[in-house]
């Protein structure tokens, strides 16, 4: 027998169900001090001397009623309070998280998130605690504890049970990772990534926009070049050549659509462009590509060519009836030129247009892609790829673009030979934003990891959104993570998006999302049995996001500040 309960363990007996949720009647004030919100309680079914019922205690409520008042009465009277109570009703809401039972066939325990059957009004209702507590939280480590299972951390409730995900559902089913600043999202982070890196043919790949994983030892890192970076190819550079984008991208990237030309300017670009690529690819023989290809499909293609097609258009004079007249484009692509141009010179934007010749060959896509992709190379089961270096206005066509390009690499890859791959995205909030306001370079990114998101799955690519204000990350997005792991979240807006995502009776449980530690997670979802507030491990190599602590600096004697130097890297865009 799993659970052999005393009249010490007893709260009360159940008064009231409904699907998910029971309240239960307890007798006396000793047995409601029994019960502690967050912990578990079992119920036993009728008929069914060794099945149990499992919840979680939600509420422990005290009543006082008086005679001859009514509830509003109550409420409102303060005079109330001198005079003797006429009742005292303790009762205890529980909501239901799974079941125990006992399976014949072989012949053990198991806990089943599957609630087949209600207790009966009546039933007893028991507190889990000390050698119940153990033994129930046993059965969970020893039914998570599988060949697929992910240690994450130990149970808050029990700090000598191991947490365990289900890391096949973890990731098949997407998640969300959200939290305050400071609660503890990177190391959490690192903690999984730690994990995975132990596995033969681990494939991950963590878009890191701050450079806070840039010296996990046991990662491969490449960096979006810096101004200072341009003209040399390098392994550990991950340069992005122009014609990697699509069609979208680039007019989200060029082309002002409140302009009055801007119908033209799209029209005559498209046409350039593919013009192009047909050119490359007739100079490159390829006649099967050449008939099946697209304005998207990423073939190199000069950028030069095209300027010169649009200046042509622009400056073009035809012959008229009483002489020369301005063509039909005349004068009508002049700022889409200087916007090229600007772009072009910029060293910002040189990872992009500053590429060495080797990144416009005809394979330089697939050395791209085993960059991100490949996972039998020495430390290439965890990809970390820099986005530190990249201009805030085109981050999440850039972010988009990377994403973009793994979901259809992967797509296009033989059944029998693709492998699954996650994507980890932090900083989610930043190139994923809510449909609200969107600008037309957001609308891109958003885009491609939607796509991701609802078809991703059956291609083997799976998202880990991780954000501090989930509040503010795409709702799209978020409805299609089944787990969530939520860290301490205060604002009240985050905590409301996080509510949204759970069922409706779990909701209640989110309740103490403001009010945990550092480093403690509330996780809910398909990768793990129950519902479970988990003490997350601390990973042995830390993430560089430890919050600063001012007042300890402040005490402490300086160097010099050296602005000159500071004011030099400004300007070259990069430290020395």
């Amino acid at each position: 027998m799993i659970f052999d309960f005393e009249q010490a363990d007893l709260i009360g007996t159940v008064r009231a169900v409904d699907t998910r949720k029971v309240l239960i009647m307890v007798g006396d004030e000793k047995d409601l001090r029994k019960a502690r919100v967050g912990h578990f309680a079992a119920l036993n079914l009728s008929g069914a001397s060794d099945d149990w019922l499992i919840g979680i205690i939600e509420r422990v409520i005290k009543s006082i009623g008086y005679e001859d008042e009514t509830e509003n009465e109550q409420a409102n009277d303060l005079s109330l309070m001198e005079e003797e109570p006429s009742k005292v009703i303790n009762t205890v809401l529980i909501t239901l998280v799974g079941m125990v039972r006992w399976n014949v066939l072989d012949k053990n325990y198991q806990f089943s998130r599957s609630i087949v059957q209600v207790p009966e009004i009546s039933a007893e209702c028991y507190v889990l605690q000390y050698k119940q507590l153990e033994n129930f939280m046993n059965l969970l480590v020893k039914e998570s504890d599988k060949e697929h299972s992910l240690e994450l951390g130990k149970y808050s409730i029990d700090d000598t049970a191991v947490a365990y995900l289900d890391g096949n559902k973890l990731f098949q089913r997407h998640a969300a990772l959200l939290g305050s600043t400071g609660s503890g999202k990177s190391f959490t982070v690192a903690s999984i990534l730690e994990r995975a890196a132990k596995l033969p043919t681990a494939n991950i790949i963590v878009f890191d926009l701050h450079g806070e994983y840039k010296e996990l030892s046991y990662a491969r890192h490449l960096r979006i070049p810096g101004p200072e970076e341009l003209g040399v190819a390098r392994d550990d550079l991950l340069f992005l050549p122009y014609w990697l984008l699509n069609a979208e991208e680039m007019q989200a990237m060029f082309i002002d659509r409140s302009e009055f030309s801007a119908h033209n300017q799209v029209m005559v670009f498209q046409d350039a462009v593919v013009e192009q690529k047909k050119a490359t690819l007739s100079e490159l023989g390829k006649t099967d590509v050449l008939a099946a290809f697209t304005l998207d499909s990423p073939i190199p293609f000069s950028i030069d060519n095209v300027i010169n097609t649009l200046s042509d258009l622009n400056e073009e004079m035809e012959q008229g009836a009483r002489g020369l007249k301005q063509g039909k484009f005349y004068g009508q692509f002049s700022r889409l030129l200087v916007r090229i141009k600007s772009k072009l010179s910029d060293k910002r934007y040189g990872f992009l247009f500053q590429a060495p010749n080797s990144e416009h060959l005809d394979e330089s896509m697939a050395r791209i892609a085993a960059k991100l992709m490949d996972y039998n190379l020495p430390k290439s089961q965890i990809k970390v790829v820099d986005f530190s270096e990249v201009p805030v206005d085109v981050l999440p066509v850039i972010v988009g673009l990377v994403a973009r390009m793994i979901y259809q690499i992967q797509f296009w890859t033989d059944h029998e030979k693709r492998r699954p791959l996650a994507c980890i995205c932090d900083e989610a909030h930043l190139y994923l934003p809510r449909k609200e306001g969107q600008n037309p370079v957001e609308r891109r990114a958003i885009e491609a990891f939607e796509k991701i998101a609802k078809e991703g799955r059956k291609y083997g690519v799976a998202l880990l959104i991780v954000s501090q204000r989930p509040s503010d990350v795409s709702p799209t997005i978020l409805s299609q993570c089944n787990n969530i792991i939520a860290l301490r979240l205060a604002n009240a807006d985050d905590q409301n998006t996080v509510k949204k995502l759970m069922p409706e009776s779990m909701e209640s449980l989110l309740d103490i999302l403001p009010i945990m530690d550092i480093g403690e997670a509330l996780v809910v979802g398909d990768a793990v049995l129950l519902p479970s507030r988990i003490r997350v491990n601390r990973p042995s190599e830390e993430p560089l996001s430890a919050t600063v602590n001012f007042w300890t600096e402040w005490q402490k004697k300086a160097k010099d500040p050296d602005f000159k130097n500071s004011v030099e890297n400004m300007r070259r865009q990069g430290r020395k």
